[in-house]
């Protein structure tokens, strides 16, 4: 089998390849919108903690 055997994949090559593809680019969104999420979360309990005067602590 030679490798452009392989990437073929006996002509389902695109659907096999594109579809790791998207599912690649999914979990990489995923992490991205994961990351932002808690960005926004520790900006607002930074927010919240400033108005109280308390200290509110979290894990970086």
């Amino acid at each position: 089998m030679s490798w452009s055997e392989f990437w073929a994949m006996g002509g389902y090559g695109a659907y096999v390849w594109g579809s790791y593809g998207v599912a690649l680019l999914l979990m990489l969104m995923e992490v991205w919108r994961v990351r932002q999420r808690r960005r926004t979360i520790l900006h607002r309990l930074g927010r919240i903690q400033r108005r109280s005067g308390r200290r509110v602590e979290h894990e970086a």
